[in-house]
């Protein structure tokens, strides 16, 4: 018998990461349980929080899928939905074709939840033919929904794998990442970026992910993650809104912008904001507002073939 493998630094801080993914989805699942937004389908991948999540938390993750939603949602209004999203960890969104990345691991997780729950795999079965459906322990494809098992870090397999399943560079495409390129090297996360603007000649790129980190709640939030020996290796271009756009402008993209979420904050719709601040009790006014400083959307757009993307904005 072959002896088992002992596990590398590297495996571990793949797992660390694995870890913070599993919180934000449970920290997601607590937020819509208490109304903050609705997803019905959160409650069949996520187990229910063990405990209560602080009102700053769950304000905090609804001003980051509120304020995501509002660019994909004007995204499709521009292409009217003829187009495809890469997901490298968002919430579900559904254009001509969805397109899913994430670690091998999470991903045969994912596909086990669909595989055994009917309100997950029941609505793939109806819309698609048997000859259609692809569905195994490590991927899945569909005429409208894909999900794929990669390392971002490893692009020539990546690339392979998004051409296996007929990704198609001519449409205009989105990709979507929440705090996904941070824990990429600088370098690694740069090559995947041009990448996307090399590749897709009409495109749009949204990462959300932390800012400002060169100051005292900064280095806090640091040296929290690796405790839990989660290292955050693209960190240095989390200094600024000016590092991160620099980021993809070095890369070719066209038009970039950037904004804290206490700018984004301000700017989503005042009926909503009255509706979901009435929901609990915020005493901690202090630590929401640090925290809102500390992370933001940037979004950026490649390509002359859409000029329209570029007026995308909040």
């Amino acid at each position: 018998m072959a002896s088992k493998q002992p596990f590398t630094d590297s495996d571990i801080a793949d797992e660390a990461v694995r870890a913070t993914c599993d919180d934000a989805s449970i920290c997601k699942r607590f937020a819509t349980s208490k109304g903050y937004w609705t997803d019905l389908y959160v409650q069949y991948f996520v187990r229910q929080a063990g405990e209560r999540k602080a009102p700053e938390i769950n304000r905090g993750y609804y001003g980051r899928v509120k304020g995501m939603n509002l660019l994909i949602d004007a995204f499709l209004k521009k292409t009217q939905c003829d187009c495809q999203v890469v997901n490298l960890g968002v919430e579900n969104i559904m254009p001509k074709k969805f397109f899913e990345v994430d670690f091998p691991m999470i991903v045969a997780r994912k596909i086990h939840h669909i595989k055994t729950k009917p309100p997950l795999s029941k609505p793939l079965i109806e819309t698609h033919s048997t000859d259609s459906l692809l569905l195994d322990g490590h991927s899945l494809d569909s005429d409208r929904y894909c999900i794929i098992g990669a390392d971002l870090r490893d692009f020539p397999t990546l690339e392979e794998k998004l051409k296996k399943f007929q990704i198609n560079p001519e449409l205009p495409t989105l990709f979507l990442s929440e705090c996904v390129l941070v824990y990429m090297t600088s370098e690694q996360s740069s090559k995947l970026v041009h990448w996307v603007a090399d590749t897709f000649p009409t495109a749009m790129f949204i990462n959300y992910e932390q800012v400002n980190m060169n100051d005292r709640f900064g280095e806090i939030m640091i040296e929290n993650l690796q405790r839990r020996q989660c290292n955050l290796a693209g960190v240095d271009l989390c200094q600024s809104l000016d590092s991160q756009k620099e980021r993809f402008l070095s890369a070719g993209w066209k038009s970039v912008n950037a904004l804290d979420m206490m700018t984004v904050y301000s700017m989503l719709p005042q009926e909503d904001v009255a509706r979901y601040t009435s929901l609990e009790f915020l005493d901690e006014k202090e630590l929401l507002q640090q925290l809102l400083q500390h992370y933001c959307i940037c979004w950026a757009v490649g390509g002359l073939l859409f000029s329209g993307l570029s007026q995308i904005g909040f």
